[in-house]
């Protein structure tokens, strides 16, 4: 597929087809296209956990529950992803990178990063596998996890105390599926997002 036409297809998808597993070979293609992301001082402060077996798909979703634990319309169809890949990221990897002599920072104090990069690198490593997914014809949606139920699902995996869960892809073959009501907002125009030189402000020519 083109990349013009991965973009313009790309979407996040809520449903997939239960009966239909992702190929093997495919996982490992996505799981590597998003370790060709960029990070910081080439860093690579991230980890990804895998789920395939059902019984670990139905450990994460009750791990994550949130409220009473009966999932709404569109939480049970995302339940149907027969693959969940969720992405953690490692600050103590980046301070520790920028303590070494080649980047001249002296300590790894935290207050000299303008923006958490340890997140943002493993946001694009999960935008490259989703965009890879849609390449392969396949669904995916980046989704986040309950606040309060990240103990609970680091907890249920064994997720190292350093590594932070920042979300989950969810994949699969399309299945049933609503387009999110969300997307009647449409897209903001180009002129609102978009300046060239200096910030315009709302009503400037």
């Amino acid at each position: 597929m083109e990349f013009d036409e991965v973009v313009r297809r790309r979407r996040m998808v809520r449903g997939y087809d239960p009966d239909r597993p992702v190929p093997p070979e495919l996982i490992d293609k996505i799981v590597r296209h998003g370790l060709r992301a960029p990070s910081a001082g080439f860093s690579q402060g991230w980890s990804f956990l895998v789920l395939t077996e059902r019984e670990d798909r139905d450990r994460y979703w009750a791990s994550t529950a949130d409220g009473d634990g009966r999932p709404g319309d569109w939480l049970a169809r995302m339940r149907t992803a027969p693959l969940i890949i969720v992405a953690c990221s490692n600050k103590s990897v980046y301070l520790d990178r920028y303590a070494q002599p080649d980047k001249g920072w002296q300590d790894r104090a935290e207050e000299r990063w303008p923006a958490p990069y340890w997140d943002i690198d493993t946001g694009f490593a999960t935008l490259l596998m989703h965009l890879t997914a849609v390449n392969e014809d396949l669904g995916s949606c980046f989704i986040g996890l309950p606040a309060a139920r990240v103990g609970a699902f680091k907890e249920a995996f064994g997720v190292p105390a350093e590594f932070n869960p920042i979300g989950a892809l969810t994949v699969g073959y399309r299945g049933s599926d609503k387009r999110s009501p969300s997307l009647r907002r449409g897209h903001r125009p180009v002129a609102d997002v978009v300046h060239h030189g200096r910030w315009a402000s709302a009503g400037e020519v």
